[in-house]
């Protein structure tokens, strides 16, 4: 089995591990209520996803 010959320094560690950060996910403004919720699901104030009703949201009393 192999084994590393030298320690791998941070720099390089860190050149690795470049891309492993959290992502922020791609908002949109829903055209319905004008909310802002994550792109390709349901918005979750109105219920509406691509123009269409997909759950009907209880109204506070």
């Amino acid at each position: 089995m192999a084994h590393p010959k030298r320690r791998q320094s941070s720099a390089r560690q860190g050149k690795r591990r470049s891309h492993d950060h959290a992502k922020m996910p791609t908002m949109a403004i829903c055209p319905n209520c004008g909310a802002w919720h994550i792109y390709h699901t349901v918005c979750g104030e109105c219920g509406y996803y691509r123009g269409k009703l997909a759950i009907e949201k209880e109204v506070a009393v």
